[in-house]
């Protein structure tokens, strides 16, 4: 077996692997994003929380990220091709950035190799997203001793707590998930593959596609992620699902059959759900 048909085999397997894994993530993804927005949208006690705020607007945030990635996903299985990188750098920022045929989608001039290397993978992508989660964790870290201090209520206290040590596993995740691929993309800026290296050139594809999917995992772990290290968690979202949507569910199904007597009076499940809020 020839070389050339080696690589083309890995560039094929590269293209289905990204297609494949990016339906499954993006599945996770849209699920627990929407979980996630439930569950802070429907508890009282998260709607004055300002950590509880910065996850909700990462799940929408998430959310399009994800619909954006898997129409790239499915371009790129299209045209056989880096779309992502043709579509998203090389027409926006088309002054920088030069199609070639050989090796696709790449900086055309120092400047943009340098603003890539030590500014765009780094700060942008790497430490902004991280900045802005740590102040959160340490913010709702202050919160936790500054009610400690004032002897707040027992429920006040473990919901901070709890949403401490949800951003802290956040952040957490994404130094791991994010480190692989930026790193990479970095090296494959400033060295790029021609593919006239077919095989080198496939590998080098194959590793992009991979450590993007990794990536791409940041986008889709979070609720997944607390519903593993939070029992706490694990309750809010019972509640949330049994005690509040399915019960609704099954009252309104049942005012359109006309199957609920009247006179019924559902304040009693209306005060267990609220003390349910209070785990």
């Amino acid at each position: 077996m020839s070389s050339s048909s080696v690589s083309d085999g890995i560039l094929k397997f590269a293209t289905q692997y990204s297609l494949y894994t990016g339906c499954i993530i993006f599945s996770f993804g849209v699920i627990g994003n929407g979980l996630n927005l439930l569950v802070f949208t429907q508890f009282k006690q998260f709607r004055t929380n300002r950590c509880a705020f910065y996850i909700t607007i990462e799940s929408i945030s998430n959310l399009i990220y994800q619909f954006l990635t898997i129409s790239l996903t499915i371009l790129t299985s299209i045209y056989q091709d880096d779309a992502t990188g043709r579509f998203s750098f090389c027409i926006a920022l088309g002054c920088s950035y030069d199609i070639q045929p050989t090796l696709g989608c790449v900086p055309s001039n120092y400047v943009a190799v340098q603003y890539l290397t030590y500014f765009f993978y780094p700060v942008l992508i790497g430490f902004l997203p991280i900045a802005i989660a740590s102040s959160f964790s340490m913010l709702a870290y202050h919160n936790v001793r500054r009610i400690v201090r004032r002897q707040l209520p027992i429920v006040r206290r473990k919901l901070d707590k709890q949403i401490t040590a949800m951003v802290l596993m956040r952040v957490i995740a994404f130094v791991f998930l994010l480190l692989p691929f930026i790193t990479y993309r970095i090296y494959t800026i400033n060295f790029p593959t021609s593919r006239s290296v077919s095989m080198t050139f496939a590998i080098g594809k194959l590793i992009q596609a991979i450590l993007t999917s990794i990536y791409i995992i940041n986008y889709a772990i979070n609720f997944y992620l607390f519903l593993i290290f939070s029992s706490r968690f694990r309750r809010q979202v019972k509640v949330v699902l049994v005690k509040k949507c399915w019960q609704r569910w099954k009252y309104w199904c049942c005012s359109i059959n006309n199957r609920i007597e009247p006179g019924n009076n559902t304040e009693p499940h209306n005060s267990q759900i609220e003390s349910d809020e209070n785990i």
